[in-house]
C-alpha cells in the first residue's frame, strides 16, 4: 500500500533466529498490519493519509535477545535506556521542530510517555492511542474503532 521498494542490505551481524530478508520476508507483523490497514481503509491512498499525518518511530532500532525474542526499549537496562532515550528524545525534538505539528500522538503508553518527556516545552497537543499490538487484549477487540474514538476525543477529525 505504501509503495516502498528498494534493496534492503544485511547488517554486519545478524541473529541466527532473526534473518534479515528485506522485502522477501514472509512473516506478518500484526501491529504494523493493523496501523497501515486502518490507514488504507480510512484514507484509501497513502497520499491522502500523509497529507494530514506523519508516522515516526520513537526508537527505530531492534534489540534482539539471545533467544531471538524482541526486547523493547523500556525493557533495557537503566544505563542503556538513559543513553538511548537521550538520543531518541533529541531526534523527536528535532522532528517536531521541523514539522511543527499541532498534535503529537503516541501509539501506546510508552510512546506517549517519551513524547511528554521530550516535548514538555513544545507548543503541541500531546495524546495517545491504543497500541495495535496483539499482546493488548483491548487491541484485539476492535482496534480501529477504539483509536478513532480516542482521536476524536483529542479533537482530531478524520
Amino acid at each position: 500500500w505504501l509503495g516502498v521498494v528498494g534493496e534492503v542490505t544485511r547488517p554486519r551481524e545478524v541473529h541466527p533466529k532473526r534473518p534479515v530478508l528485506g522485502f522477501e520476508c514472509k512473516r506478518s507483523e500484526i501491529s504494523g498490519s493493523r496501523l497501515w490497514g486502518w490507514a488504507r481503509e480510512r484514507f484509501g491512498t497513502p497520499e491522502k493519509f500523509f497529507a494530514r499525518f506523519f508516522v515516526a518511530n520513537y526508537c527505530p532500532l531492534a534489540f534482539v535477545e539471545d533467544t531471538g525474542k524482541n526486547r523493547t526499549p523500556d525493557k533495557l537496562a537503566a544505563a542503556e535506556q538513559q543513553t538511548l532515550f537521550a538520543l531518541c528524545d533529541e531526534a523527536l525534538r528535532r522532528l517536531v521542530a521541523h514539522l511543527r505539528p499541532r498534535f503529537v500522538i503516541g501509539v501506546g503508553g510508552f510512546a506517549e510517555r517519551r513524547a511528554r518527556h521530550a516535548l514538555a516545552s513544545q507548543p503541541c497537543v500531546l495524546g495517545t492511542i491504543l497500541h495495535p499490538s496483539p499482546a493488548s487484549p483491548l487491541a484485539n477487540r476492535g482496534w480501529s474503532k477504539a483509536i478513532e474514538k480516542q482521536l476524536a476525543e483529542l479533537g482530531i477529525e478524520l
